[in-house]
C-alpha cells in the first residue's frame, strides 16, 4: 500500500468566499460532510487546516513525528493526523507518527552491556577483600607446622591486658625457652623463641657455637632436646630444633621492626643467669645501632663457661671480654630493658605481644671476670625481626656457615 500525503507547503488555499465554503482567518462550519461534498479538492485528501501545520519533528533516525492538537477524536486511518480544518482528534492519537522504512535493530547495547564487567569485577574485588583478611590465617593452617606466624597488626595480648606489662608476658611467656650448650669448655645459659608447633626456635649463634648437646627447657618446666638446623654466624643468628616436640607448643608472632620507633614501649623476657622467664621493661632506646660479636666458633663458649656473658664491641670499645679477630657487625635496636647474661637469643616484644627483636648483647659497667659483676645498665641491643625473618630459608637450609 502506498501511502500519499502532502508535505508542507503543497496544500491548495482557495480564496476567500469561494464555494467550498472555506473563509481564510476564521474556521471552517461543524459540517464536514457538506464541506467534503461542495470541495474541490480531492476527497481523499482531508479538508486543509485553518493554519500552516506544524513542522515535523525528528525524534529518531527513521521516524518522524507530526504534531496533532491535542483535542478531539480520531484520525485518518493513519493517512495524515491532527485535526485539520476542524476534524476532531483523540488523545491518544494525538500525534501520528509516519515511519520511513525500519532501522535495523542492533545486536548489543553499549551502556548496559558496559555494566556487566564493571559489575564483575567490582563483585571480585569485594569477595577478594572479604578473603583477603583470613589469607595468612588459612595459608597457617593449611601448610601445616613449618609455618612461621607473622604479623604486624594483630594483638597477641587479650584486649583487656592490651598496653601492659603483664599482659605481654602472659601471652608471650609460654613461646619463650631457656637453652643450655654444652661443650668443651663447660655449659652457657641463653634463651629462645619458638617459631613454629614442631618446635623450631631461632636463637644466637654465639648461644649454640660449639656446643657438643643442647637441652631446651620451656616455660612449663620441661626439658627436651634439640639439634642445630642452621646458623649464620654474620647475623649471630641460628635456628635449633626440638627433638620429639610436644604438641601444643606456644608460637611467637613475629612483628614488623621497620615501624619500630624511638620511645617505644618494650618487654623483654629470657633466662638471665638461668631464672627461667624473667620479664623486664623499658623503652627503645635507639635505632641501627653498629654492634660487632666474634664470629669465632669457640669464643662465646670460652667467655661463657666462666661468668655466662657474651662479648662484643660497641663504639669502639669492647665489653664482656674479648671479641677475638674474627668478628661480624650488624645494625642493632637498642633498649634500656634489663637485659643479663642469659638473656641472649630471648625476645623484646612491642606492646600487642608481637615479636620486634631477638637480645643479642648487654653491657655490664663491671669486668666480666670480676666476681662482683654488676648488672644491667640499661644498655642493651637486639637484632631487628625482619633481619631474623628474612634470614629464616638461609637457616633451614643449613645456614650460611654450612
Amino acid at each position: 500500500m502506498t501511502e500519499s500525503f502532502r508535505r508542507s507547503g503543497e496544500y491548495e488555499h482557495p480564496q476567500q468566499g469561494d464555494e467550498s465554503g472555506y473563509v481564510q482567518g476564521h474556521e471552517q462550519p461543524a459540517y464536514p460532510q457538506q464541506q467534503h461534498a461542495s470541495s474541490p479538492v480531492n476527497p481523499e485528501w482531508p479538508p486543509p487546516p485553518a493554519h500552516r501545520p506544524a513542522e515535523p519533528v525528528a525524534v529518531e533516525p527513521g521516524t518522524t513525528v507530526w504534531p496533532g492538537s491535542g483535542s478531539g477524536q480520531g484520525g485518518d486511518g493513519g493517512q495524515g493526523g491532527g485535526a485539520f480544518g476542524g476534524y476532531p482528534e483523540s488523545a491518544a492519537a494525538s500525534t501520528a507518527v509516519l515511519t520511513a522504512e525500519p532501522v535495523p535493530p542492533t545486536h548489543h547495547t553499549p551502556k548496559k552491556r558496559a555494566k556487566g564487567p564493571l559489575a564483575l569485577l567490582a563483585a571480585v574485588a569485594i569477595v577478594a577483600a572479604a578473603i583477603g583478611g583470613g589469607t595468612a590465617y588459612g595459608i597457617q593452617e593449611l601448610t601445616g607446622n613449618d609455618t612461621v606466624s607473622s604479623s604486624t597488626s594483630t594483638s597477641v595480648v587479650p584486649t583487656a591486658d592490651k598496653g601492659t606489662v603483664a599482659g605481654v608476658a602472659k601471652a608471650v611467656s609460654p613461646s619463650i625457652v631457656e637453652i643450655t650448650a654444652s661443650s668443651n669448655a663447660g655449659e652457657a645459659t641463653g634463651s629462645g623463641v619458638i617459631i613454629t608447633t614442631d618446635g623450631e626456635i631461632i636463637t644466637n649463634n654465639h648461644v649454640v657455637s660449639g656446643a657438643s648437646s643442647i637441652k631446651v627447657q620451656l616455660s612449663n618446666g620441661k626439658s627436651y632436646t634439640a639439634s642445630v638446623v642452621g646458623t649464620d654466624s654474620a647475623k649471630d643468628l641460628a635456628l635449633i630444633k626440638l627433638e620429639d616436640a610436644p604438641s601444643g607448643l606456644t608460637v611467637a608472632t613475629l612483628g614488623d621492626s621497620s615501624g619500630v620507633q624511638v620511645g617505644d614501649e618494650v618487654v623483654a623476657i629470657g633466662s638471665p643467669e638461668g631464672l627461667t622467664g624473667t620479664v623486664t621493661s623499658g623503652i627503645v632506646s635507639a635505632l641501627n645501632r653498629d654492634v660487632t660479636v666474634s664470629t669465632d666458633e669457640s669464643q662465646g663458649q670460652q667467655q661463657g663457661g666462666g661468668s655466662g656473658q657474651w662479648p662484643f664491641e660497641f663504639g669502639g670499645q669492647q665489653f664482656n671480654g674479648d671479641t677475638g679477630s674474627s668478628t661480624t657487625t650488624y645494625k642493632a635496636l637498642q633498649t634500656d630493658a634489663s637485659l643479663n647474661p642469659g638473656n641472649s637469643g630471648g625476645a623484646l616484644i612491642d606492646m600487642n605481644g608481637n615479636i620486634i627483636g631477638i637480645n643479642s648483647a648487654m653491657y655490664s659497667a663491671a669486668d666480666a671476670t670480676s666476681s662482683s659483676s654488676a648488672g644491667s645498665v640499661g644498655l642493651g641491643f637486639a637484632i631487628p625481626i625482619n633481619t631474623v625473618k628474612s634470614d629464616l630459608a638461609t637457616l633451614r637450609a643449613g645456614g650460611s656457615d654450612s
